[in-house]
């Protein structure tokens, strides 16, 4: 048996999908495609990474000063980190990295590895400092998005890191809530169409927050988390068509998230299911990030029994899933018969140790 393993989840965002970089609230829940790593200790101080996914290898000194060797060097940004922490490692590893989340199609394989990893290094190093999983969900945030001023929230961290299905607070300092939902019946489909994140996010970003701007220039007392749409419709005419379109989304969407918690609370599933396809309408509509290939999917599962679904992460490719208790083999199928790889998940726990 290795010496170490450690792993966390991947997640499916049900309500607030853009939302968390805005401040709004978001509900998501872990799902039970995972990365992790097992380890066994060597000679030295050096850390052997192999990641036979990608057919890819690398050695890491973590106690030196970390060279980052892209953007997005996020196993070199979690042992900054860590440094700044005080941590130092004194025994090496080889160390084996695989993983059954889909790679850069929405269903966060990339936090879920820089929570995986600092839970690893954490527990390699020589006097780990304490660190709860919420605690581990901010230095995920840390590596990933500060480290590199991505434009991401805390989403997928705490998702990875806590488990469960989670009521996110994204204006700072953050917090997320564990709901009492029992949900099943998921099924995740891959487009299988390659997507841009970050570059979604910030266009996206962007165009939301100049229809702020602007909205907040004719309306000085709009508020993005408390002006009801009604009251902002009117002005929103005043504005170029796109940032008004988007930013109308993300009022569409905030309401539909705080719809969501008692149809949750209730178990309610026909309404959990119109919900989610009420905001797939907003994301697909307003902001753009669905496909032809994905719409041809979420109908299918819709025609083969699903109460809702919805696209899945920033858009644009990538995946979406469809909300099927008791249905989930026969859209599936519908999804297969598609082209998109289909896999029926559950809710899962957060990052593990073993």
């Amino acid at each position: 048996m290795p010496e170490l393993r450690t792993s966390a989840p991947g997640r499916v965002c049900l309500f607030g999908e853009h939302q968390d970089y805005l401040g709004l609230p978001v509900i998501a829940a872990a799902v039970n495609l995972r990365i992790g790593v097992e380890a066994d200790s060597v000679p030295g101080d050096a850390i052997e990474v192999h990641m036979p996914d990608v057919g890819a290898r690398t050695v890491l000194h973590p106690n030196a000063p970390q060279v980052y060797e892209g953007p997005r060097d996020y196993l070199r940004s979690c042992i900054t980190v860590l440094q700044r922490l005080g941590c130092t490692w004194s025994q090496g590893y080889r160390v084996t990295m695989r993983g059954d989340i889909p790679i850069n199609a929405g269903v966060s394989s990339s936090s879920a590895m820089v929570v995986m990893w600092l839970k690893f290094m954490l527990c390699a190093s020589d006097a780990p400092p304490a660190a709860d999983a919420e605690d581990l969900a901010r230095l995920g945030h840390a590596a990933e998005v500060l480290e590199f001023d991505e434009p991401g929230g805390m989403m997928d961290h705490f998702c990875a890191a806590l488990g469960g299905v989670l009521h996110i607070n994204t204006v700072a300092p953050f917090a997320a809530t564990r709901l009492p939902a029992t949900l099943a019946g998921f099924v995740l489909g891959n487009s299988l169409q390659p997507k841009a994140t970050i570059e979604t996010l910030r266009s996206t970003r962007a165009d939301v927050v100049e229809g702020i701007r602007l909205l907040s220039e004719v309306m000085p007392e709009f508020s993005l988390a408390g002006t009801a749409i009604e009251e902002a419709e009117p002005m929103l005419l005043r504005l170029p068509p796109r940032p008004a379109r988007r930013l109308r989304a993300n009022l569409v969407n905030r309401d539909l998230t705080l719809a969501a918690g008692p149809a949750l609370a209730e178990g309610d599933d026909a309404a959990l299911g119109r919900l989610l396809s009420e905001h797939h309408a907003q994301l697909r509509d307003g902001l753009d990030l669905s496909t032809p290939k994905i719409e041809r999917m979420l109908n299918a599962a819709l025609a083969a029994g699903a109460l809702g679904g919805k696209v899945n992460g920033s858009g644009g490719g990538g995946c979406m899933f469809a909300y099927a208790p008791g249905r989930e083999e026969a859209v599936a199928e519908a999804v297969l018969a598609e082209g998109g790889d289909a896999t029926i998940v559950s809710v899962d726990d957060g990052v593990r140790i073993g």
